[in-house]
């Protein structure tokens, strides 16, 4: 999955100002915005995304990993559902034949993004998606 302008999504936790833009009111010039939400120039931004992301998993029944922050496990009645976070993109690995349809619908709904049905590069690795899926499963490899 792709989300879309994951950097507008998260709350900034200091204050941060900036100086308006040419095209703002220039009878008052002394004044400043305060920003309420990241903007994708500020170095806060990754960080408030990823505070934002994390707290909504996480109240969705995930669990963080204690080794790697960006890796997010479901345990349901059939599987579990994994999910690993590259800034904007979303890998979601299932077992056996965990539904993630309902899943997708549900980040869907929070979030603006893409569905880019099945892996196969994420940082220059290609990817193969389980041989089972391809016929290739226990010992049936060409």
């Amino acid at each position: 999955m792709d989300v879309s302008n994951v950097f507008f999504h998260g709350d900034l936790l200091e204050e941060v100002y900036m100086e308006p833009r040419n095209y703002v009111d220039q009878t008052h010039p002394n004044l400043v915005c305060r920003l309420k939400k990241a903007l994708c120039s500020l170095k806060q931004a990754p960080k408030a995304w990823s505070n934002y992301i994390d707290q909504y998993l996480v109240t969705s029944g995930f669990q963080t990993s204690n080794a790697i922050f960006s890796l997010y496990v479901k345990k349901i009645d059939h599987g579990i559902i994994v999910i690993i976070i590259y800034v904007d993109d979303l890998i979601i690995i299932r077992d056996n034949d965990v539904n993630i349809f309902d899943l997708k619908k549900l980040l869907k709904q929070k979030f603006e993004m893409k569905d880019l049905v099945e892996l196969h590069y994420f940082l220059g690795i290609e990817v193969i998606q389980s041989l089972k899926r391809y016929g290739y499963y226990k010992g049936n490899m060409p």
